[in-house]
Parts: C-alpha cells; structure tokens; sequence
C-alpha cells in the first residue's frame, strides 16, 4: 500500500501477481463485483470436476445452466456504456469492453473449455447476430441471444477448409421458392450439440457469394457427429455436421450478410476474444505453477527458491503481463469503435506464441507432476495447442499484419 493509500477505499484485487501491472483497475466497482460472483462459481462448483471431465472427454454439463443463471453477458447491476450498438434489449445497456475482456479471463484461467463454450454464445453467436442479422431480426433474437433462451453456434469451418475458407468454402444455398435449400459439411464446431440452432455460411450458387442463415440443429438432413480422439480441449464437445437438402426460410437468412467481406468483419470482432482466451490460459498455467513450486520441496528447499525455476517464473510473468497489456489496448481500441484485421489478427497472434512458450515453462518447471492432471498445468499445456489454432493460426494472422505493413498480400492464390 501507497504512503497516500486509503485504507478505507482500498479494494481486494481478483487477479494478484498474474495481472502484475493492475489492468484490473481499469473495472469498476461493479464489474469487480460480477467478476467475484463468476470467480466463486469457478472454484467452488467448477474446479473440482475438471479433471475427471476432461480425461473423459466429457463437458460437466452440470455447470452449463447454473452459469448461464449467473447472468454474465448483460448483469443487470453494470449500466456503463458500451460498445456493441445497444444489443442488450429493452432497459439494459450493454457491459463495456473491458469487463467483457475479463470475464473471458477468468473463465480462461480457470479452464480453455469452459471459456470456448461460453464464448461460442456470448462471443461468436452473439457477433454473428450482432453483425450479420438486420435490425428487425436482432431485436427479436438478441434479448434471446443476451439470456441463452436461443443457443447458437458459429458453423464456418469445413472439412476440407480451414484456413482457406474465404475461397474454399463448399458449403451450397440455392433459393428455391420462399426458400433456401442447404447441401453441405462443417467441422469442428464446438457446442453443436447443445445449440438451438446452427449460423451455417454458405455460398449461394445463384451469385457465388456468401450467405449465412440459422439453421435449426433437429431439422431434416441436419446430422450431427462427435469428434472424438481429441487430445486438446477435450472437455469441448466438438462435431462434424452433415447437410443434406436441409430448407430454411427466408426469414432465417441473416439479411446483412451477402459477401465474405461480412464474414470477415465477425472474425475481426472474435479475434480479440481468442486472444483473451490465449491471455487468460497462461495466466491460469502461471499460477497453477507458482502454487506447485511455492509448496513443494526438493534437497530440503522450497523448489521456489532455486535460481533457475525463478528465472522460468520471472519470464512466465513477463508472458503474461505483456499478453495482458496487449488484449486490455486492443480492446479499449475496439470500445472506440476502432476494428482493424491486424489489430485483432497480432492480438491473437502474438498471445498465442506467448501462451505456447508460458504453459511449456509451467510444465517444466512442476517436472513429472506435470504430466498429471492434479496439478492444472497439464490440463492447460494441451489445451493451449488448439487455442494456437483456432480463429486463424499463427501463420495467418501473421500474414494479415504483414499485408497491413507492407500494402502487398502474400497469400496465395
């Protein structure tokens, strides 16, 4: 505490050593509040039933509802201004950016999975309506979206398209009648199984563009598989869906999406939540190690007190803090309304690489206990390698900030 602290306004901090520059104070008094709320549900209910799920394979579907009660996306009690266009519904003002950024945080370091479910609704479902349906349509399916009473999923990657999907894309509408008729595949798309319904993007054959509609996941043709023999987020329940003739009313068109372009303003906006994932991993990888080397003993010595395992902690923190610095800017950036693909793209880029080199170090420095899932750092070193790649690899991303920097593409043709 400061000479000129008070003792009386001073606050207890969520995040202590990880968020070793305070980004933190950046919340408000509420948002701390809500953040506190999610941070007790994750430790008490949470936490003890990781381990077991995740070596099953299994989402702890248990935890699904009570999260959703904990009413996260919009709480009631935050009314700062925000940024996403007054999508909250009758009488709620969005939640600003930065307690967005952090609740993905701490969902993050707590478990990669349990971050990638929630935000497949309150991140890539909710922009997919934010961004792609008109106004009409978002206001009667945002409320919906806002309190999980419509459960989305954002369906874009195929089987054979991942990285190329802007030109790949093989997934068909064709109009018929007041109509659309879908005929196609998606792959790895998390949370299917529980959606209501699918935001499927197709090319329209009629014009060669993209289009996306909701597609209801119990419609006839809609197949759903699970992938299994995953050996990263394999709490995550992710499937290969099939489309075979499956009709979808105009209606259920999202209306302001007729172009990849209108996808890629979405992957702009979603980027920045990957890269609070990426941010928020390491984070709980880091201290999962702290606790380790601060309690266990080697040669008669707290293993926290050798030179070199303080020098792997001390570059572990270093991750962490400039990952942190990194997401915190890019979203005070994008509160402005300032949304660029490279912004977004070295966001998620940059903590990714940061996010690989800290769960290694953690894992290093716990020795063999951190192959077992006691410790968290096993649990955190396998999920980081599919948040690597997911939302655009290293290697996009990379190319999409150095389009940015030199006026020339280099993505191949």
């Amino acid at each position: 505490m400061s000479a000129t602290s008070n003792p009386a306004t001073e606050q207890v901090r969520l995040y202590g050593v990880c968020d070793y520059y305070d980004a933190e104070s950046l919340l408000t008094v509420d948002e701390r509040k809500v953040l506190g709320r999610l941070r007790a549900f994750l430790d008490e209910q949470a936490r003890p039933l990781l381990a077991d799920h995740w070596e099953r394979g299994e989402f702890p579907t248990e935890l699904a509802q009570p999260l959703i009660d904990l009413d996260l996306m919009e709480p009631a009690e935050l009314t700062g201004r925000g940024d996403d266009g007054g999508d909250a519904g009758a009488g709620r003002i969005p939640a600003r950016g930065i307690y967005q950024g952090f609740r993905i945080f701490e969902l993050a370091r707590t478990d990669a999975s349990l971050a990638t479910w929630y935000t497949s609704q309150a991140g890539l479902f909710r922009t997919a309506i934010r961004v792609g349906a008109s106004a009409e349509q978002q206001q009667e399916w945002m409320p919906k979206v806002i309190d999980f009473s419509l459960k989305g999923v954002f369906s874009l990657t195929e089987p054979e398209s991942g990285s190329d999907i802007a030109g790949g894309l093989a997934t068909t509408a064709r109009r018929e009648g007041e109509g659309w008729v879908i005929d196609g595949a998606k792959r790895w798309i998390g949370g299917a199984a529980s959606a209501d319904v699918l935001a499927v993007f197709a090319r329209d054959v009629a014009d060669g563009q993209v289009k996306a509609f909701l597609v209801d996941r119990q419609a006839q043709g809609v197949t759903l598989e699970k992938i299994h023999r995953k050996t990263s987020l394999r709490m995550m329940q992710n499937a290969h869906i099939t489309l075979d003739g499956v009709r979808v009313p105009e209606s259920m068109r999202l209306h302001n999406v007729n172009s990849f372009r209108d996808v890629a303003a979405m992957l702009r906006a979603m980027r920045s939540d990957v890269a609070w994932i990426a941010t928020g991993v390491q984070a709980g990888a880091f201290e999962a190690a702290l606790r380790y080397v601060t309690e266990r003993q080697q040669f008669g010595r707290p293993l926290g007190s050798f030179q070199l395992v303080q020098e792997k902690l001390a570059r572990m923190l270093g991750n962490v803090t400039s990952a942190l610095s990194l997401v915190v800017r890019l979203t005070e950036q994008q509160a402005k309304g300032i949304y660029r693909d490279q912004d977004s793209a070295l966001a998620k880029m940059q903590t990714s690489l940061l996010m690989r080199e800290t769960v290694a170090l953690a894992r290093e420095v716990v020795g063999g206990n951190g192959i077992t899932l006691e410790t968290d750092v096993a649990r955190f070193h396998a999920d980081a390698e599919a948040i690597y790649s997911y939302e655009g690899t290293h290697e996009i991303n990379a190319l999409i900030v150095g389009r940015a920097l030199t006026g020339e593409s280099a993505f191949t043709r």
